[in-house]
C-alpha cells in the first residue's frame, strides 16, 4: 500500500505523518505537492495539519481549491481512502467532500493539549481495527476545532467523540464547542475520514502512547485484506 501526504503552503504536519507512513508502519509514501495533478500512484492519501495558505479567508478556504484537491474529489469517488486531520479536515469541508463546517473554537482561543475521544464507528477503513466505545488518548492543536453540520441536517457518520476517560459524552469533555462533541466524521460512503485530533503525533511509545497508530495500521489491513466498506 503507498500512501501521499499532501503538501500545501503552510503544512507543518507533513513530516510527522510521512515518518509514521515510513518508519513506523514501513510503507511507501511519497509527498504530494499542491499543484499536482493526478494520485494515481498511491493508495491512500493524507491531507495534514498546518495552517494552509495561512487561513486568510477560512481555515482551509484556499487550498480547497488548489489543483490537487479535483484529484483528491476524483479519487475519493472512486471509493479511494482519504483522511485530513485537524487542517486536512477543514479543508476535506472546506473542499465540499465532508458534510459541515469548521468555526473558531467557543472559547476563541487556541487549545494545544490532550484529549480523550471515544469510538463511534469502526466501520471505516481507518477504524476498522478498533473497538466502539473504545477511549483512546490523541492530542489536539487547533483553533478552528468547532464542528458545525449542515443546515439541512448531517448527512454523515459520527466517527469520534470527545469523552470522559469513562466513555461518557458531556459538555465537560468537549474542548471546542463542536456539535454534538465530534471530533471526527466520515461521509456518508465511510471512506473519506476527518479527525481533528492528531494521530500522527501519539503513534510512538516515545511520544507517550501510540492510540493514533491504530488510524493508520487500520487502512493498511483494511486494504490488504480487501475489506470495503463502502
Amino acid at each position: 500500500m503507498r500512501f501521499g501526504v499532501v503538501r500545501f503552503y503552510g503544512s507543518n504536519c507533513d513530516r510527522d505523518c510521512y515518518h509514521v507512513v515510513s518508519r513506523v508502519l514501513h510503507r511507501p509514501v511519497r509527498y504530494v505537492a499542491h499543484d499536482e495533478s493526478s494520485l494515481d500512484d498511491v493508495d491512500c492519501v493524507i491531507l495534514p495539519g498546518g495552517f494552509s495558505y495561512g487561513d486568510y479567508l477560512r481555515a482551509g478556504a484556499m487550498a480547497a481549491r488548489t489543483r490537487i484537491m479535483a484529484a483528491v474529489e476524483e479519487f475519493a469517488a472512486a471509493g479511494n481512502p482519504v483522511i485530513g486531520i485537524c487542517n486536512g479536515f477543514q479543508v476535506l469541508c472546506e473542499a465540499g467532500l465532508l458534510p459541515g463546517a469548521l468555526m473558531v473554537n467557543d472559547g476563541l482561543r487556541f487549545i494545544c493539549r490532550p484529549s480523550l475521544v471515544r469510538v463511534e464507528d469502526n466501520e471505516t477503513p481507518f477504524t476498522s481495527g478498533l473497538q466502539p466505545g473504545a477511549v483512546m488518548s490523541l492530542p489536539i492543536a487547533h483553533q478552528w476545532g468547532n464542528y458545525r453540520p449542515p443546515p439541512d441536517g448531517f448527512r454523515g457518520r459520527i466517527v469520534l467523540r470527545y469523552s470522559a476517560d469513562d466513555g461518557s459524552v458531556t459538555p465537560e469533555s468537549n474542548p471546542n464547542g463542536s456539535w454534538q462533541n465530534v471530533a471526527a466524521i466520515a461521509n456518508a460512503r465511510g471512506n473519506v475520514l476527518g479527525m481533528m485530533p492528531h494521530p500522527e503525533r501519539s503513534s510512538e511509545s516515545i511520544l507517550g502512547g501510540e492510540d493514533g497508530l491504530g488510524f493508520f495500521s487500520s487502512v493498511v489491513s483494511w486494504w490488504e485484506g480487501g475489506t470495503s466498506y463502502v
